[in-house]
């Protein structure tokens, strides 16, 4: 198949797996002219945030605000912070990001650079942002709470949020999902979930999305596995409705 160049690509979280990034990149091999886009949550959880967040900071990539690295500032950029921030940063994945930095200590630059990422990115066909918006607000009245964060009442809208682009995500693991198996994309009412859960021991796959020419690249951080499918061949489509369900049988339960 003849690719079409320059690409446009999209990184799901990372979550510190730096040594899967670089696998990952080895396999997309983004030239200099191509777009490269990360949809946040670069740190905690795994064991080189510093190194994902120097790489992606030196390299000029476009970056989205997270959760992760919006707890962090919670922490880090706010001089009255809580212990409640803290432990609850601490328990998401927090310690092995400080671990990751030389002398457990998080530079400055680093935090000036997170404070100045963005919480969704329009290019113009596609919209990302790192989990969601909030369907019943305009995009000018999306929180940067709801942007990080939000989860069911996005995955459940019955119809899409714009008329004529896709909203691209984060943030919640796709295998999480109704009927969706662990390194599968989910596509839903305008809507494309790209977080296949590197971090988590039931997946272990990063994903890397060409827009441009409908590819997904990704990577099993746990055995090095590396695989390229069509789009259409990596996605599950979610029904609004079982993710509805889902919400009431986890309310009723937990």
């Amino acid at each position: 198949m003849n690719e079409i160049s320059p690409r446009r690509i999209i990184i799901g979280d990372v979550h510190g797996y730096y040594q899967g990034l670089m696998n990952l990149f080895d396999k997309i091999a983004p030239s200099s002219a191509d777009q490269v886009y990360f949809l946040g949550d670069l740190i905690d959880r795994g064991p080189q945030s510093a190194q994902v967040v120097d790489f992606v900071k030196q390299n000029n990539y476009s970056c989205l605000l997270g959760n992760h690295e919006q707890m962090l500032l919670s922490v880090f950029s706010n001089r009255s912070y809580s212990n409640q921030a803290v432990q609850a940063w601490l328990y998401s994945g927090g310690q092995a990001t400080i671990t990751s930095y030389q002398a457990a200590q998080i530079p400055q630059e680093h935090i000036d650079w997170f404070l100045t990422l963005p919480t969704f990115i329009d290019l113009g066909d596609y919209w990302l942002t790192h989990a969601g918006v909030n369907p019943r607000k305009s995009v000018s009245e999306q929180t940067a709470e709801e942007l990080c964060w939000i989860r069911e009442e996005f995955h459940s809208m019955e119809e899409p949020y714009f008329a004529n682009k896709l909203i691209i995500v984060g943030h919640t693991i796709t295998f999480t999902l109704p009927g969706v198996i662990p390194g599968q994309l989910a596509l839903g009412q305008g809507w494309l979930d790209i977080d296949t859960g590197a971090y988590h021991p039931r997946s272990g796959w990063l994903t890397g999305l060409d827009i441009t020419n409908n590819l997904v690249y990704q990577v099993n951080v746990f055995n090095n596995s590396v695989r390229t499918l069509p789009l259409e061949k990596a996605i599950t489509k979610i029904q609004s409705i079982k993710v509805k369900v889902s919400r009431r049988h986890k309310q009723r339960t937990y």
